[in-house]
């Protein structure tokens, strides 16, 4: 039995019950990642969205058939494969490697299909062909565009006027100025002799960028789709000019029935910027000591809809509230004998104190924030009581956080806890009083969360001497 999950539409701007064509099959299309570089954590953030939008689904009882692509062609690939004299797909082969390392790395779930760009050409030119043959392709200097104008429709996603734009103004390049608009490129001819190419019938180029997911839809659905997500930034022009290709290529098909955004992520208040030596990947963390299961619960713990601001001071305080239901978990642990982590049943989820409430605010459009909190309270609330809880109640509570954590993933489920060396504890601690004495403390804050991270609480005394606890 299916429960009732709510999403907020970006095309009609509410939130809405979610009703799928079928929920033995309900379709989903995510825009992944472009591979001629390691995944920022902004990318990651997106990627954790669409794993934790199949998790709700998953424990609402739908069936998925979901998809996020790999764009392994566009104009940075290109010109880097051409620096190095490679060919495309021997420069993304190891990118594609590391996105799907970092997807393993934060514990997000593999999806049913991760087409290439590269693997689904005749699906482009068949659409190509489909926007010719419907009067809104037009061909200039050897290279294939899309007529906006003759759209009536454009802009219903991203509620942009374009009503002043004058005809026949075209972009060639992959990405542009957000607030420009012009008549899109669909194919690219092929202008050095170096460059990638495909030889059909609109002449040997390559595909613009905003004709790939358009085509790797056709491709695996053969039609529309249930959700199609991607991050705010793509609202305008990338999702816009998908509606517009595949609406007007198949005008008597239903394209996507909802349009789901995830927010911009924030660096200390500002955009990631290499130059403001504010860019972090996920291996950049983990070299920090932070934890994979502390940045999942930084990354719900703000709506995706929202931006997030991201500071090591909060993955600080991401790590404390984490280690207090981890905390709550390893003492179940050492007094449930014969523990495991049973699969869940997503068909017949039973009535367990806060579960309800949990899984409410969790099918509210993914109110992880809320869910959170619910959380929390109930685990500072058993921990209370946890020495006059019987066995019972205590399995119970286990249940609860192993939907939770089938929600969420960020517990520990390994069983034993082995003691941690203490020469290392003392040694980090003194790393620590080092980088303060120099006043380096963006290095003895991460210190402190490596710590934390291993279970391991300091504090500063006046004396300037630093005592340590296990949580």
């Amino acid at each position: 039995m299916t429960r009732q999950v709510y999403f907020f539409d970006t095309k009609i701007g509410k939130k809405i019950p979610f009703v799928p064509k079928d929920s033995n099959s309900v379709k989903i299309y995510s825009c992944g990642p472009t591979v001629y570089n390691y995944p920022h954590i902004g990318n990651i953030r997106s990627f954790l969205f669409v794993d934790t939008l199949r998790r709700s689904l998953k424990l609402a009882g739908f069936n998925l058939d979901q998809t996020m692509n790999i764009t392994d062609v566009d104009d940075k690939i290109i010109k880097e494969s051409i620096s190095k004299d490679i060919t495309i797909h021997e420069f993304t082969l190891p990118w594609i490697e590391v996105f799907f390392k970092d997807l393993e790395t934060m514990g997000i779930e593999k999806i049913e299909h991760y087409p290439k760009a590269t693997d689904s050409i005749p699906e482009m030119i068949q659409i190509l062909s489909k926007l010719k043959e419907n009067g809104y392709l037009y061909e200039k200097d050897g290279s294939c565009y899309f007529s906006i104008q003759k759209f009536k429709d454009y802009g219903k996603l991203s509620k942009v006027d374009f009503s002043g734009m004058r005809s026949g103004i075209r972009y060639d390049t992959d990405e542009y100025d957000k607030s420009d608009i012009r008549d899109f490129v669909l194919w690219k001819n092929k202008k050095e002799p170096t460059e990638p190419y495909w030889s059909t019938e609109f002449g040997e180029g390559r595909p613009g960028w905003h004709l790939e997911c358009s085509a790797m839809i056709r491709k695996i659905y053969h039609g529309g789709i249930d959700i199609h997500t991607g991050g705010i930034d793509l609202v305008f022009p990338h999702h816009e000019n998908e509606i517009a290709q595949t609406e007007c290529a198949f005008p008597d098909e239903s394209f996507v029935s909802y349009w789901l955004h995830c927010e911009h992520l924030l660096v200390d208040g500002e955009k990631m910027s290499k130059s403001l030596g504010n860019f972090y990947t996920l291996r950049d963390l983990l070299e920090k000591g932070i934890s994979p299961l502390v940045l999942r619960y930084f990354f719900l713990s703000a709506h995706y809809r929202s931006k997030l601001n991201f500071s090591f001071s909060k993955l600080e305080e991401c790590q404390s509230a984490l280690n207090r239901i981890q905390n709550c978990l390893d003492r179940l642990k050492l007094s449930i004998p014969d523990l495991e982590k049973n699969k869940i049943d997503f068909e017949n989820i039973p009535s367990i104190p806060n579960l309800d409430s949990f899984l409410e605010a969790f099918w509210d459009d993914l109110n992880t924030p809320k869910a959170l909190g619910i959380l929390f309270d109930a685990c500072r609330e058993f921990n209370a009581g946890f020495d006059d809880s019987s066995i019972e109640s205590k399995k119970i509570f286990l249940d609860f956080l192993r939907y939770v954590d089938e929600a969420f993933g960020i517990l520990d489920w390994s069983l034993g806890n082995p003691d941690l060396d203490k020469e290392w504890i003392e040694s980090k601690i003194q790393e620590r009083r080092e980088a303060k004495s120099s006043r380096d403390f963006g290095k003895a804050d991460l210190i402190r969360i490596e710590l934390n991270g291993k279970g391991i609480s300091i504090t500063d005394l006046k004396d300037g001497t630093t005592v340590w606890k296990k949580i």
